[in-house]
């Protein structure tokens, strides 16, 4: 780095460089999506301050995996905010431990597999986004989820699915519900878990539909249906759940 090149220009070991390039199957006018791949092995102690990244104490307590992610999501964050803001802010975690976005930016961060990511826009055009990034389940793993993370309807398209197929089916679900969390919080501030929403079947060219199935709000009630995408690339699959203004 120049001796004169500013702190939040750094671009730490542990993390690759960022990769712009949108990931899912289909593109999303005006959001803004910001990724990169992290090797905690590589993480240096004083990685944070060179990033001028503020560390919370659980993560200055946590193992370097942890720090690594979080890290990683954070610089996805920023870099994916820049141009929507005209500053290079990191968003801190609130008290309810999702991040605090700017006041006209909704956002999502997301971490799994050695990737962290992070997904933007301003609110007068999203209210809401929600982006998971996950390892496909093992099967023996996949089959004792099932039952904690499928609601009856789609334990029932399980059942139907080939053997092969149902451990992505289970990583979709619990991948699109965290989603669908991640999208409504902070529209709702009201913690909600899997029995709350059904996936509606497995998706057409990665898309699919979720339903809810409680009352979260006056604006979100049981039976309103969200629109969500997913990609299986390798041995991940990233969901993202947006909710248009």
């Amino acid at each position: 780095m120049r001796q004169n090149a500013p702190m939040t220009a750094f671009h730490p070991a542990c993390c690759a460089p960022f990769d712009y390039t949108w990931p899912l199957p289909h593109a999303l006018d005006a959001v803004r999506l910001v990724s990169c791949r992290f090797d905690p092995a590589r993480l240096d102690a004083a990685d944070f301050q060179r990033c001028a990244v503020p560390t919370p104490a659980s993560i200055q307590r946590s193992v370097a995996k942890r720090q690594a992610e979080y890290l990683a999501g954070r610089l996805c964050a920023r870099e994916a905010m820049a141009p929507l803001i005209g500053a290079r802010r990191v968003p801190p975690i609130g008290e309810d431990r999702a991040p605090v976005w700017p006041g006209r930016i909704c956002g999502s961060i997301s971490h799994g597999a050695g990737i962290a990511a992070a997904v933007v826009a301003d609110r007068r055009q999203w209210r809401g986004l929600g982006l998971d990034i996950e390892e496909l389940l093992p099967d023996e793993r996949a089959a004792r989820l099932a039952e904690e993370i499928l609601v009856p309807a789609e334990l029932e398209r399980l059942a139907v699915l080939p053997a092969e197929r149902r451990a992505e089916y289970v990583t979709l679900v619990f991948s699109l519900k965290e989603s669908l969390f991640k999208a409504l919080y902070p529209l709702v501030l009201k913690r909600f878990y899997f029995e709350a929403a059904e996936v509606l079947g497995h998706g057409h060219e990665g898309r699919v539909g979720l339903r809810l199935l409680t009352d979260l709000n006056d604006d979100w009630r049981n039976g309103d249906e969200l629109q969500g995408q997913f990609r299986v690339a390798g041995d991940r699959l990233l969901s993202l759940v947006a909710i248009a203004a």
